[in-house]
């Protein structure tokens, strides 16, 4: 695996190894902030699945929520934070280097 700073290999981040967490985050990545209906739409996951993910990731210091109205209609809006945007980047370079070190592996295994 490629080291990171101080020559350790970058790690995963716990909290965003669940598959919903990671598809959050990475379309928070994307944008400056998105509406929960948004958000819930596109992970297919129910109202209380995301609202308890956003709030664990709220937690960890990796999503901001925003709480206000749409006209009269209560809204909840969420949005990556800086922290949230380093984990993501680390958290997807561990992952390139576990992909990169088994095709690595596997070149190796092969006969000649």
């Amino acid at each position: 695996m490629t080291a990171g700073p101080g020559g350790t290999p970058p790690a995963l981040d716990r909290e965003l190894h669940h598959p919903t967490r990671l598809a959050l985050a990475a379309y928070l990545s994307g944008c400056s902030e998105a509406e929960f209906a948004v958000l819930r739409d596109y992970c297919q996951v129910s109202d209380s699945t995301l609202s308890k993910t956003l709030s664990a990731l709220e937690r960890t210091g990796h999503v901001s929520i925003r709480k206000g109205y749409f006209g009269k209609r209560p809204r909840t809006w969420a949005a990556l934070t800086l922290d949230g945007r380093r984990a993501l980047a680390g958290h997807l370079a561990a992952l390139e280097g576990i992909a990169s070190a088994a095709r690595g592996a596997a070149a190796a295994a092969e006969p000649e």
